[in-house]
């Protein structure tokens, strides 16, 4: 190559001079723009990861919030369903006791009405009817769940027998033991309907 293509710092103009000064000063400004912007850069790559941490933090929260939430809503809705099922189990097994109570009362009647002494055909014909609606009654109560309660002989039960009065005991034998049923007490299934009243030995 010749020196003509290369020329040397002497042989340039002073506008020329000029010129590849400013170009050098271009390019070190640019350099240090860059130098100064790639902190800047990776502060903001920084600044905007953070950001998205934060983010998935508190989206993480709400979904487990959420999740939390489904849960004890499924839960209180089991719980509902248990407890209709239970009601609804319930009312079916117990329909007949409110009607049965009812009754009782016409039951205690007719069998007051029986313990009166028919002295004539009139009264006896009479008394024949009443046991066989008696008969009927309680055959309806039984096909309904609905029985007598046994009291007499038998040993005190407080959720079946409710002690009006007590009297000594004849001997060792009948202390705590019903001695007189006052009224008849009547069961429903498991429960006690009506407890029988009764007199009890001490």
């Amino acid at each position: 190559m010749s020196k003509e293509e290369f020329p040397s710092e002497k042989d340039l103009t002073q506008e020329e001079k000029d010129d590849k000064l400013k170009k050098a000063e271009a390019k070190d400004t640019e350099e240090a723009a860059d130098k100064a912007a790639k902190p800047k850069a990776e502060s903001k790559e920084s600044s905007e990861l953070e950001s998205l941490k934060k983010q998935v933090a508190d989206l993480t929260a709400k979904n487990k919030e959420l999740e939390d939430k489904y849960f004890r809503s499924e839960a209180e809705i089991q719980n509902a369903q248990r407890r209709y099922s239970k009601e609804r189990a319930n009312l079916v097994k117990y329909e007949s006791q409110r009607l049965g109570k009812d009754i009782l009362p016409s039951v205690d009647n007719l069998e007051r009405a029986l313990q009166v002494k028919a002295d004539d055909e009139v009264s006896s014909q009479l008394k024949k009817g009443i046991e066989m609606t008696l008969e009927g009654l309680v055959r309806a109560l039984k096909d309904n769940g609905i029985e007598e309660i046994k009291a007499d002989g038998e040993k005190f039960d407080p959720t079946l027998h409710q002690a009006v009065q007590s009297v000594p005991a004849e001997n060792d034998d009948q202390k705590d033991h019903v001695v007189q049923v006052l009224q008849k007490g009547y069961v429903y299934k498991d429960r006690t309907l009506r407890p029988a009243m009764v007199v009890v030995a001490q």
